[in-house]
């Protein structure tokens, strides 16, 4: 068998760089919503980027973006190591980034907290995606960090998971993201723009904001649906 399109594909990461900071990319997606980016990713046929529906904000007000640095944890009832790893992954955490944790199928342990949110503010991250449970939910609350996850618990992580690996690709549910793609979270839930045309997505989806704006005054003005159509409008 012939790896190699797969490895490509799969296992590449391309960290190019954007026209304008990450810093300002992000800041500019927070100023959209995920419909508009939903909508735009489609036209250019990227159908799966959107994470599962069960992952939502601890606030509903929370509408965060930030790069893609990935954390991948399994079940695992031993400790040895654990602190080792986690604390390396802390300190290699870059800033603007989006900590997106995959706990797979886990269903018992919390993988975020109060302290995992005060390091990742530290560290100058933007938001966090967990694909599994939270904890200390008052006091990450009162830090008023963007986070979203999938269930909460009481359980701490140690002695229930470990981490396996960090800014290595994953797939939670149908979408798959790489380190370094852009990762916005609104009300409506998380979605991922691969970072070979994040720039791109951002133009067009900023320009759908524009012409949304649009439509809402041929809507006061009492156009029709077909005269609206007609204009290059949508439903």
């Amino acid at each position: 068998m012939k790896l190699d399109r797969l490895r490509e594909k799969l296992d590449k990461v391309d960290l190019q760089a954007f026209p304008i900071s990450e810093k300002e990319l992000c800041e500019r997606y927070e100023q959209l919503y995920t419909g508009a980016v939903n909508d735009v990713l489609r036209e250019l046929t990227y159908l799966d980027q959107t994470l599962p529906v069960n992952i939502l904000p601890l606030k509903f007000e929370m509408a965060a973006c930030g790069i893609a640095y990935t954390v991948r944890s399994n079940p695992d009832p031993t400790v040895g190591g654990e602190m080792e790893v986690r604390a390396q992954m802390l300190d290699e955490m870059p800033r603007e980034c989006c900590v997106v944790w995959d706990a797979g199928e886990e269903i018992e342990a919390a993988h975020w907290g109060e302290v995992m949110t005060a390091s990742a503010i530290a560290r100058g991250a933007r938001m966090a995606v967990v694909n599994g449970g939270l904890r200390d939910t008052r006091q990450v609350l009162a830090q008023n960090f963007p986070v979203f996850y999938r269930y909460r618990t009481s359980n701490g992580s140690l002695g229930r998971t470990k981490i396996t690996g960090y800014n290595v690709p994953l797939r939670i549910g149908k979408a798959y993201i790489k380190p370094g793609d852009v990762i916005f979270g609104d009300i409506d839930g998380v979605i991922v723009i691969p970072r070979s045309v994040a720039y791109e997505v951002l133009l067009r989806a900023e320009e759908i904001k524009g012409n949304e704006r649009q439509m809402r005054t041929w809507v006061h003005e009492g156009f029709s649906a077909v005269e609206m159509i007609n204009n290059g409008g949508y439903f």
